[in-house]
């Protein structure tokens, strides 16, 4: 791999206006710069550059859309394949994380609370930390991560890196409350009555979005989000069918084929897909299928029931067709989406959300509360990693302008 990596930063142009980062990459990573310093074999000096843009360098370099963002963009795309640079990415990130420690920055008399440990919370914390602040991440679960370790599987996503941010969130004097839910027994508004300044929240949106449909508390239903916290507790069987064609449910279809289905059939209610290009192919590859124009209506105990979809001119369903389809199974799985958990909300006076729950805030991520500002998908609905990191720093950028921090 090792020179591998050094090929890929060989081939890399170097571009005066590289496309790969202005055009391709929503944090606007320094590709160009990341690969120099690569081809002259300075590894920590490019993993130290890549950090502090995006923290979550080491995550995106796994899964990200390459081929819609940096790939996609390359100018090398014209006359061949572009310089992988989420290869190149991945080796100096991975070994970054793994090499370097953090000394604690002088503090600058600051507490901000980060509400999640997610992707957005994780960049909030790194970013405000380093300037000094003290920060607090308040995590539900037992481990920092959010839907990094508990949402994506660990063939697409190892989960090292995670561990060595934990670490690094100690070194750099990061306070990590696990198992506390805000919105349970502590709300926002204690944690300003305990004297934080401002709070960050990237809670995400990890609450399955239900159809209006009958069976879905059925035995043998799972929402793919749930299922894939931890689903080595779920006997899924050798037939699945899994409604719904984006990222969590490639996620849950080569899940599933990990677990011994024989089969697995993806239902998409339109003529596409709405998951990465990769993620697709990949889950083909492992031997899953892709029916098209189907809409689910029912569950019963033999599996789902569709009716055809009826398309429009650009494939969208916008009605259905007579008659029935059933594709018998052992376990259905939906994914067809998710939302925001309430807690949050219901219990912070003055905080407004839409009406598919995500949290309102202006261009500069502040939320409708004084001092409190929210990034990733609370806020935009489930997008990419990157989306959160760059939500994140737009985020902290206001954060540190309230408090007057430089």
């Amino acid at each position: 791999m090792s020179l591998y990596v050094i090929e890929e930063s060989d081939r890399c142009l170097k571009c005066k206006v590289p496309l790969c980062s202005k055009k391709g990459c929503p944090v606007q990573t320094p590709i160009p710069r990341a690969m120099a310093l690569t081809q002259e074999r300075r590894l920590m000096e490019a993993g130290e550059l890549l950090f502090w843009n995006n923290p979550m360098s080491a995550v995106c370099a796994y899964v990200c859309n390459h081929y819609a963002q940096c790939a996609g963009s390359c100018i090398l795309n014209r006359k061949g394949a572009p310089a992988r640079f989420y290869e190149v990415e991945k080796f100096v990130s991975e070994a970054y994380v793994t090499r370097t420690h953090f000394e604690r920055p002088a503090p600058n008399g600051h507490s901000v609370a980060v509400v999640g440990s997610g992707p957005a919370s994780l960049t909030a914390a790194f970013l405000l930390a380093r300037v000094g602040c003290e920060v607090t991440i308040f995590e539900s679960k037992p481990e920092v991560g959010g839907v990094l370790r508990y949402g994506i599987p660990e063939f697409r996503l190892p989960k090292e890196p995670l561990d060595h941010y934990r670490r690094l969130l100690d070194e750099i004097g990061v306070s990590v409350r696990p198992d506390t839910t805000i919105g349970g027994a502590l709300h926002i508004d204690d944690l300003f009555d305990d004297g934080y300044e401002a709070c960050f929240v990237g809670t995400g949106a990890l609450r399955a979005k239900k159809l209006d449909i009958r069976g879905q508390s059925r035995g043998n239903v799972l929402f793919g989000i749930d299922y894939l916290v931890n689903p080595g507790v779920c006997k899924v069987g050798e037939r699945v069918v899994v409604i719904g064609v984006g990222n969590v449910a490639m996620d849950a279809t080569r899940t599933a084929l990990r677990q011994g289905a024989r089969t697995v059939t993806l239902v998409s209610n339109w003529n596409g897909t709405s998951a990465n290009s990769d993620e697709v192919e990949l889950a083909l590859l492992d031997g899953a299928t892709i029916e098209y124009g189907l809409s689910v209506q029912r569950i019963d105990a033999d599996g789902p029931v569709f009716c055809r979809s009826v398309l429009d001119e650009n494939g969208l369903p916008v009605g259905i067709e007579p008659g029935e389809v059933r594709i018998p199974c052992d376990t259905t799985i939906f994914c067809v989406s998710q939302v925001p958990k309430d807690k949050l909300a219901l219990t912070t006076r003055g905080l407004e959300t839409t009406p598919a729950g995500t949290i309102v805030v202006d261009p500069d991520n502040r939320t409708t509360v004084p001092h409190v500002y929210a990034a990733g998908d609370v806020v935009t609905g489930p997008k990419t990693v990157v989306h959160a990191v760059a939500g994140a720093k737009v985020a902290v950028a206001s954060m540190l302008r309230e408090l007057g921090v430089a």
